[in-house]
């Protein structure tokens, strides 16, 4: 299994590696324009795209970080980095939108003009470079979360890019200055939504909180109806990095003759269902099951049997 993970990993890394560099390109481009044409629409946009950029390149990162094997002292490798990389991009993208939309509302009593043919053109560019990039990483992201993230978010910023281009008709055809700062502050809306989504997210994985793509209570159900078992409790379940969950818990089955079979089993349904797939199971024969109720464990207590 380790390896067909890896030959996918590899694949996905080059289409990564490839977007993210283009799209970076496309960033630098963008924000060098809108620093020469004033134009706060075009310095949002390229914010956007930087979200993106550092969105893409985590991925990029996580694959990578993924492959370094674990030490005596990081006995988990480095998967960790990317939970906790998301949270300094949301964090980041925060600011970034708070200081744009503040410079927008400030330019509302005073729009400077802006040449809107090269806001045009700039913004066309990145629909192109956007539509691009996701096809480049459509393949497989009906299953793969990862992919399935960015293609959908290269897509809003195609979408982004189109109101930029928007605006610059409006302020070429019509002179209506004020649509610069109106589609910054639009944008600067959509990147704060997006990063508030990214900050809760990351912060709840970097917190060891249940993914979003599982209900504990399914899990606790599910391993209590598993043949001989009739208590469960310490379960834990949390995200160990990109496509890594990790579940502890203690099972009390008497009979345990077939101990490896249903060890074996279990696993393998915990995998399929769920998409844990770093599970670590104490079964105890006994129905006393005070293994873990002392003082130094005190989150034992969190579940009954």
């Amino acid at each position: 299994m380790g390896h067909s993970h890896h030959d996918h990993s590899l694949n996905t890394t080059r289409a990564f590696a490839t977007v993210t560099l283009i799209n970076l390109a496309y960033t630098i481009l963008e924000a060098g324009y809108g620093f020469a044409t004033n134009s706060l629409a075009l310095l949002s946009d390229a914010l956007h795209n930087l979200g993106d950029v550092l969105g893409l390149g985590l991925a990029w990162g996580a694959a990578v970080l993924a492959k370094r094997t674990p030490t005596a002292r990081h006995t988990y490798g480095w998967r960790r980095a990317t939970l906790l990389s998301p949270l300094a991009n949301a964090l980041l993208l925060v600011a970034f939108s708070g200081a744009l939309a503040w410079e927008a509302v400030r330019r509302f009593s005073a729009p400077p003009e802006i040449p809107a043919l090269p806001v045009m053109l700039v913004a066309a560019v990145g629909i192109a470079v956007n539509l691009g990039a996701a096809w480049l990483v459509r393949h497989g992201h009906d299953h793969d979360l990862n992919r399935r993230g960015a293609f959908l978010h290269l897509l809003a910023d195609a979408a982004v890019s189109l109101a930029a281009v928007v605006a610059g008709a409006g302020m070429w055809w019509l002179g209506w200055t004020w649509l610069d700062p109106v589609t910054a502050l639009l944008i600067g809306v959509v990147v704060a939504l997006g990063a508030f989504g990214l900050l809760r997210e990351s912060f709840n994985a970097a917190m060891d909180a249940v993914p979003a793509s599982i209900e504990q209570t399914q899990v606790q159900e599910f391993l209590a109806s598993r043949p001989g078992v009739v208590a469960v409790h310490h379960l834990h379940i949390w995200s160990l990095g990109a496509g890594e969950i990790a579940m502890t818990a203690h099972l009390v089955r008497p009979d345990d003759r077939d101990h490896d079979a249903f060890i074996d089993e279990l696993n393998h349904e915990l995998d399929h269902r769920f998409g844990i797939n770093h599970p670590t199971l104490q079964v105890e024969r006994g129905r006393g099951c005070e293994h873990d109720r002392h003082e130094r464990a005190p989150h034992g207590h969190a579940h009954g049997h």
